[in-house]
C-alpha cells in the first residue's frame, strides 16, 4: 500500500498545491473569468458561458469551493456564487514566490538545462 507523505510538506506548500489543482482544468478557469468579470454574484448564468452541461459545470464548481476560490450560496433551486478574493489573493502571493525567484539574476543565468 502506498503512503501519502502529502503532510510531510510545509503547509504553505499543501495549500498552493491544493490551489494549484484546483484551477488544474480549463473549465475551472473560465469559471474563475466568468465570476471575475461580474461586479456581484451570479446566479445560474456560468453554465450559459461553458460548453458544458450542467452536472458537469456543477463538479467543477465544487471543486473550487472545496478549496476556498469561490463562494456561494444556495437560494431553493438557485445557486450563486463569485470569487472569494481573500483566498484568490493567497494563491497569487504564494505563487508569486517563483516570481520573485525568477527576478534572481543568479537563478537565470545558470545552464543546466
Amino acid at each position: 500500500m502506498a503512503i501519502n507523505r502529502k503532510l510531510e510538506f510545509a503547509t504553505d506548500e499543501i495549500a498552493l498545491a491544493d490551489l494549484a489543482k484546483a484551477i488544474s482544468h480549463p473549465a475551472r478557469i473560465a469559471i474563475l473569468k466568468i465570476l471575475a468579470q461580474q461586479q456581484s454574484c451570479i446566479c445560474g448564468e456560468i453554465v450559459e458561458g461553458l460548453p458544458l452541461a450542467q452536472a458537469t459545470v456543477s463538479q467543477h464548481l465544487k471543486e473550487l469551493k472545496a478549496v476556498g476560490l469561490i463562494k456561494g450560496t444556495i437560494e431553493g433551486k438557485t445557486s450563486c456564487y463569485c470569487i472569494n478574493w481573500e483566498i484568490f489573493n493567497q494563491f497569487i502571493a504564494r505563487f508569486g514566490v517563483f516570481a520573485d525567484l525568477a527576478k534572481n539574476e543568479s537563478c537565470q543565468s545558470q545552464s543546466c538545462c
